[in-house]
């Protein structure tokens, strides 16, 4: 980093519960910082990397609380007062790497505050009928009021931070409109350096990666590829994976912990990467394209970033599964250049994310010295 200043570093996360988009945020977060204490609302060592663990780790009050931790969605309501209590004042810069409520940290007057935003609060804005849209009676109730509390906190807690940053430009249209604050676009490390082609892919059949919740919209893939009766192979585990295999014809294969070795090379053999929901990135558009491998995917969110249609992909308009046996269409009737595919992920690399934090951050720092 270049400045005169002595860095205090406080890294903000939601919580480390898993290694996911975020997480490996937060690791390249950390090589840009790497005396940085991490503060989180819930931690569980065992379920993240030895980069996080090797860092101090301050977790809040509601972490000690086993039955408030194995069901920390349902306690929504009490997250804003558990992130305003962690006590700021020992540093001068604060990075919070947010999704939910990490942006609402309380730093001190002259501490620097800089928000890397994965979402707004999906739950209370935008994707509040995919949560709660089928809850009834009381239960509705109870949820729709908090969620208006929640609301008015989200939009509050946002004058607390200096500078925004957001990882797509659909999550930067989306700050501006529920915090009415601009954002500047960094898009999340992709590791093109582990992410790579092989020579002689098998291309056999489709893939898709995803948590089996409602708003990724597995169902409609199923739908359109029991229709079309394509190979389709689905990576993930949630929710809806019962409800999900019992929707789903033989050609459809479901699998689930599966190695980071064994992704890549599902990557590489795939005739497409595969998804019907909207992503406010999608860090696995990227690394499809890094292993070569052409994407199909509903014309909205994350991946206008990333996709290129006609030249790295295929984007169908509509979310119905015409529309998607459509496409599949497009893709086996295409001809996708690998070359052409895997240097366009390399906008994406984890050292442009890094030399872009560094710039933005120094110039931030500069401009709270200079005020």
């Amino acid at each position: 980093m270049r400045t005169s200043r002595v860095l205090r570093v406080a890294i903000i996360h939601d919580w480390l519960n898993g290694m996911r988009g975020g997480e490996k945020v937060l690791e390249a977060l950390l090589d840009i910082f790497p005396k940085a204490d991490i503060f989180t609302l819930f931690y569980e060592k065992e379920k993240v990397s030895d980069k996080i663990n090797s860092h101090k780790i301050i977790t809040s009050s509601l972490n000690k609380r086993g039955w408030i931790k194995k069901r920390y969605r349902s306690f929504l309501p009490l997250l804003p007062s558990a992130v305003e209590s962690f006590d700021m004042k020992d540093y001068n810069l604060i990075i919070s790497s947010s999704h939910c409520v990490a942006k609402g940290i309380i730093p001190t007057p002259d501490t620097c505050h800089i928000s890397y935003i994965h979402s707004p609060m999906r739950y209370i804005w935008d994707q509040y009928d995919e949560y709660f849209g089928d809850k009834r009676g009381l239960k509705k109730i109870i949820i729709k009021y908090f969620a208006s509390k929640l609301r008015i906190w989200d939009v509050t807690s946002s004058a607390r931070v200096d500078e925004f940053i957001a990882n797509s430009s659909f999550v930067k249209r989306r700050i501006n409109k529920f915090y009415r604050r601009s954002a500047t676009v960094i898009h999340p490390p992709i590791d093109v350096n582990y992410f790579t082609p092989k020579k002689e892919a098998k291309r056999d059949f489709f893939l898709t990666v995803s948590a089996l919740v409602p708003y990724k919209r597995i169902d409609l893939l199923i739908r359109a590829f029991n229709k079309s009766k394509d190979k389709l192979i689905i990576v993930g585990q949630g929710p809806e994976a019962k409800k999900l295999r019992n929707m789903a014809n033989d050609n459809i294969v479901f699998r689930n912990d599966i190695t980071k070795t064994t992704l890549r090379d599902l990557f590489r053999d795939a005739l497409a990467f595969v998804f019907a929901g909207v992503e406010d990135f999608g860090m696995v558009f990227a690394e499809a394209l890094a292993c070569g491998t052409p994407v199909m995917a509903y014309k909205k969110g994350g991946v206008l970033d990333i996709i290129d249609d006609g030249q790295t992909g295929v984007l169908f308009e509509e979310q119905t599964y015409d529309d998607i046996v459509e496409a599949i269409n497009k893709i086996k009737n295409g001809n996708f250049d690998v070359d052409v595919l895997r240097k366009s992920s390399l906008d994406f690399s984890e050292e442009k994310f890094k030399e872009k934090m560094i710039s933005f951050v120094e110039s931030t720092l500069d401009e709270n010295v200079d005020n």
